[in-house]
């Protein structure tokens, strides 16, 4: 190999520039990705568990006083449910007092 040949030399520039910068920008972006997939992870969690608080209220409304929930704001004043309503919409339907209600959980596009 001829120390002198421009080829080496260009290539061995390109490698000692890009190198560095690759080192530093790959950790960044590995662990941008671990906080994104750590945020997915939690939002799912929360939307699991507003799913069976909301469950639970309704069936333990049942339970006690033998007529489901008309709305979704007789749980929060009688049965604790809370959660936060700038995160998740909930719509509730009431079929009556015999049927159980439909719910369903969305989460907003806080962009």
């Amino acid at each position: 190999m001829n120390r002198f040949d421009p080829t080496y030399s260009a290539v061995g520039e390109k490698i000692a520039f890009w190198l560095p910068i690759a080192a530093f920008t790959l950790p960044i972006a590995l662990f941008l990705g671990g906080v994104a997939s750590v945020g997915n992870t939690t939002d799912a969690k929360q939307l699991e568990g507003l799913n069976t608080a909301l469950t639970r209220s309704i069936s333990q409304c049942y339970a006690v006083e033998g007529k489901y929930p008309e709305d979704l704001q007789y749980l929060k004043d009688h049965y604790g449910l809370t959660y936060d309503e700038s995160v998740f919409l909930v719509d509730y339907e009431s079929m009556g007092g015999n049927l159980i209600p439909e719910v369903t959980i969305l989460k907003k596009d806080n962009h």
